[in-house]
């Protein structure tokens, strides 16, 4: 959910303000816009939602009122140096005394008194963590979506939507299902009904259809429909499902106008549904923005939020260094059998890599300083090596995505080590795929080579069977 919807955000902001995108010109991560943003930057819908998120990584609670003291003191923190920050949230910032919610609570509703204009989407956009925050308490979770969005969003449409849509972002991360309506119990009566009319009608249309998505409702009509949109889509056979998610992403940025803001508030219940792995790994690469922060860390602040600001045993995420050290065989080091350029080999060899390699890509968990300074590109992939099905929820998606990666930064002039923790299983998946799909090495020949090259390849049934589709 945290990636998805910052990914939205970054893949949006080339495109905001601008009229709908047609279907014939691609959506791409490229940077630039109204306020010149990077490739892969993320704008003010990310930065407010990585302070609540912050919040939730240190183990505080967002009913808390010095949870909420402490956010509303980082949204001003970080509103003082922002290229962008939203007119509604700017006016309640104006108007604050001291950094408190009471402070911002009164400011809200002076903003609102003076315009009668509250019902903006900048609680929406940034609302996602807060959905995580509680996820075995469905009421809690509805009363910190209204609390949080009610810092600086007076309007009650906007503690509408808000509950709404993390009410359904829980519920997709606990079973797996999209359901926009499981929150209109927490409305009022003739709210939920308003509100039942208004999710009907963004199925019926498209999200260019719902203009002014500046409003909040139009842009949870606009995001709700391009997740429709996505879900239903008619898939030739080659298609991922896990690709829904980005095929939802691009239909939210073709809204356009505030493109950046629909794909996030989209992109945070498209990943609660279809899990980290579906945000593709070119786009994990790029992710990046406000406060100096990658897709990485984003990952490491949602498990901590996860587990209420706790690490594992192991002290991941957060470590230093990843403690490896009764693991055998974790020095191996090969080229691949295809590319020169290619590097296969176990986690031990991070520390003694090739002076030419300029790029890792991760498939196990790594500590912060476990990849050498001197690599100026860097991807994880949070593949599990298991042959239950269960651990990993797009596998066949994974295998294809991290081989594109790799070949994404060959092209780009990167020579590239690909490792796990032994380079007996998940490296070997990877780099066959990688042969099959990028190189066009045959199957049979693939895994050969692949074998031979690493003689201790033990790959798990579940992988072997999902790589028998590369035939």
């Amino acid at each position: 959910m945290i990636l998805a919807s910052a990914a939205g955000d970054a893949l949006g902001a080339p495109y905001e303000f601008k009229p709908p995108v047609a279907t014939s010109q691609p959506i791409a991560m490229i940077g630039g816009g109204g306020f010149g943003w990077e490739p892969g930057e993320w704008t003010d819908d990310t930065s407010m939602a990585i302070v609540i998120l912050d919040q939730l990584a240190k183990g505080n609670r967002l009913e808390g009122e010095a949870t909420q003291d402490a956010i509303v003191t980082a949204w001003l923190r970080w509103a003082s140096t922002a290229p962008d920050v939203g007119i509604q949230t700017h006016r309640v910032f104006r108007y604050l005394k001291k950094p408190t919610a009471e402070a911002a609570l009164r400011s809200a509703k002076q903003v609102h008194d003076e315009t009668g204009r509250t019902a903006g989407n900048g609680s929406l956009m940034r609302t996602g963590p807060v959905a995580i925050a509680t996820l075995l308490d469905e009421a809690l979770t509805a009363h910190n979506a209204r609390a949080i969005s009610d810092l600086t969003h007076f309007d009650s449409d906007a503690g509408d939507a808000c509950v709404l849509w993390c009410l359904a972002i829980r519920h997709a991360v606990l079973t797996g299902e999209l359901d926009i309506r499981v929150g209109l119990p927490h409305l009022s009566p003739d709210a939920r009904q308003r509100w039942l009319r208004l999710i009907e009608a963004a199925e019926a249309g498209e999200p260019h259809t719902f203009a002014n998505n500046g409003w909040v409702v139009s842009a949870f009509q606009a995001a709700w429909s391009a997740i429709k949109l996505a879900v239903d889509y008619e898939a030739p056979s080659n298609f991922f499902d896990a690709q829904r998610l980005k095929l939802g992403l691009e239909f939210a940025v073709r809204a356009g106008d505030d493109t950046d803001t629909v794909a996030a508030i989209a992109g945070s219940l498209l990943g609660a549904k279809y899990g980290a792995s579906a945000v593709p790994a070119s786009w994990r690469l790029l992710l990046h923005g406000w406060p100096g922060l990658s897709a990485n860390d984003l990952t490491a602040r949602a498990n901590l939020a996860i587990n209420g600001g706790l690490a594992d045993d192991s002290g991941w995420p957060g470590i230093d260094h990843f403690d490896y050290a009764t693991w055998h065989d974790r020095f191996e080091l090969v080229q691949h059998p295809h590319d020169s350029g290619l590097w296969l080999g176990g986690v031990g060899s991070l520390k003694n890599l090739p002076t030419e390699v300029t790029a890792v890509v991760s498939l196990c968990r790594i500590g912060t300083n476990d990849v050498p300074a001197t690599i100026n590109a860097r991807a994880e992939v949070m593949l599990i090596d298991s042959d239950a099905p269960s651990k990993n929820l797009n596998i066949d998606f994974m295998f294809s995505d991290t081989a594109a990666v790799v070949k994404e930064l060959r092209d780009s002039g990167h020579v590239v080590f690909l490792h796990c923790v032994q380079a007996q299983s998940r490296t070997p998946s990877v780099a066959i795929t990688y042969s099959v799909e990028q190189l066009g090495i045959s199957f049979d020949t693939a895994v050969t080579d692949v074998k031979t090259t690493l003689p201790l390849s033990r790959i798990n049934p579940l992988f072997l069977k999902h790589l028998e589709r590369l035939r």
